[in-house]
């Protein structure tokens, strides 16, 4: 009996050591080792979430790499669009600037286009905060790698550049009832720190808004170039640009759509005179009334082209409300309404030509087909090409923030997928530790297990035959 108890105890060693052996695991059931199968299982877990992990991290490098040739495809294109703002912003310059302009308008049409296509247009798939699960951390947050770029200030598309509204065609206007000249020769402006301050109503981000641009005098007064200097400093981000005319008048021109007026300055040496304002002729425009007036019942219809927007107003709807209510049908057109210099009716721009009509008196003195002016021959030919200039090397800055940005992400996923292979590489070696076998121990332990099972086999055949002997010895 003893024998037979060890040799099944023999045969289940060699059992286990044989299912070792075939199946190279030194654990193949919970009862091998329940506490190292626990672990093991935990290190396979995280191998399996990190080598998936490895490819959604190269899936966003990859990601990131297409954008970044349509950044630098984009960055090219502003290349082109400087060159052509440059061109028509030489007064020397003689040929038509509105077939530069043609261009130009294609150009910045493109690049919405081409930043639609990889996704970074305002809203697009990727203008988002982009997150990368690789996994290998201790919390899923920790988990992830975030490459932002989220916002309009990680947009490339043409109006999150500030391009929509610029142009290369002759633009631009003078202030109404202006005689002061800023081109006297020793001439100075507000002196004594008095200030003067122009009234803008403009369009930014597509809406209408105003904006007041202030110039500040010093003790002995402004020079004409400190003058422009400090209003353009505060204009440029808008698209706006001032400067002096042939006659020696304050000019402003952009295409962005805008009226202003000029406030009373505190001393005799003001920049313009008191009752200055201005309309921006640089584009296709048209006048309201001169003071708008809610009616029961007003449309307006607006074409550009192919497209076609109408606006219905009401008794409620106030100025900024019937603005506001105008721009959000016909901005998509490229028209925009603004408020008049006075601030009382509305005046509605465009940078491409444009027809209105209108049915009601509310913001128009008579109804039907209104007349629209095309950019006017005596306002500045270069003003448009200086804001166009100036919008393009805010717009390269932009693109390349964003530009940094996206490098920066493909470096931080590469380093990310690093460390994840690194950690695949160390979570197998650990796992490998606790469930694989050691073929060496287990080929001895198989050697073992067959002399102890052979043994117990002849010893239990030498215990079955000892009580013949008593048979023996009762037989003599």
């Amino acid at each position: 009996m003893v024998a037979q108890g060890n040799l099944a105890t023999n045969n289940t060693f060699q059992t286990k050591t044989i299912e070792a052996l075939t199946s190279g695991y030194r654990i193949n059931n919970s009862g091998d080792d329940p506490a190292g199968l626990a672990v093991a299982n935990k290190f396979r877990s995280s191998v399996a979430e990190l080598t998936q992990g490895v490819i959604n991290g190269n899936a966003g490098v990859s990601t990131l790499q297409i954008i970044d040739g349509g950044l630098n495809n984009i960055s090219t294109m502003l290349d082109r669009l400087k060159t052509l703002a440059t061109e028509s912003a030489s007064t020397t310059f003689s040929g038509d600037r509105n077939n530069i302009n043609v261009e130009y308008q294609q150009l910045v049409g493109d690049i919405t286009r081409q930043a639609t296509n990889v996704g970074l247009n305002s809203g697009g798939a990727y203008n988002v905060a982009n997150n990368v699960y690789i996994g290998g951390g201790p919390t899923v947050a920790g988990s992830q790698v975030l490459v932002d770029l989220s916002g309009v200030q990680n947009a490339v598309d043409a109006s999150s550049l500030g391009l929509t509204n610029t142009s290369v065609a002759g633009g631009g206007t003078e202030l109404t009832g202006n005689a002061t000249r800023l081109d006297a020769p020793g001439a100075t402006f507000l002196s004594g720190g008095a200030t003067e301050t122009f009234g803008f109503n403009l369009i930014a981000n597509g809406a209408a808004t105003t904006f007041t641009a202030t110039a500040t005098g010093s003790t002995g007064g402004l020079t004409q170039a400190q003058v422009l200097t400090q209003l353009n400093s505060q204009l440029n981000p808008y698209g706006i640009n001032a400067q002096v005319g042939s006659d020696g008048q304050l000019q402003f021109a952009g295409s962005t759509p805008f009226t202003v007026a000029a406030t009373t300055a505190d001393a005799t040496d003001q920049i313009a005179d008191t009752t200055s304002t201005a309309t921006n002729l640089g584009t296709y425009n048209v006048a309201g009334k001169a003071a708008y007036a809610a009616a029961a019942a007003q449309t307006l219809t607006f074409q550009n082209g192919q497209q076609t927007a109408s606006v219905s107003l009401g008794a409620a709807d106030t100025l900024g409300g019937a603005i506001a209510k105008i721009n959000a049908q016909t901005s998509a057109l490229g028209i925009y309404a603004v408020a008049n210099s006075a601030g009382t009716g509305i005046s509605f721009q465009g940078a491409n030509n444009f027809t209105v009509s209108a049915v009601g008196t509310a913001v128009f003195a008579a109804a039907g087909a209104q007349t629209v002016a095309t950019p006017s021959s005596t306002a500045s030919t270069t003003g448009n090409a200086l804001a166009a200039v100036n919008s393009i090397n805010a717009a390269l800055a932009q693109l390349g923030n964003t530009q940094a940005r996206v490098g920066a992400g493909e470096n931080k996923l590469q380093y990310a997928i690093d460390l994840a292979n690194s950690q695949i590489t160390n979570f197998s070696s650990s796992e490998s530790q606790l469930r694989d076998a050691d073929v060496a121990k287990e080929a001895a332990n198989l050697t073992k297990a067959q002399v102890l099972q052979q043994a117990s086999i002849a010893a239990m055949a030498q215990a079955n035959s000892a009580p013949q002997a008593v048979l023996k010895l009762l037989q003599g």
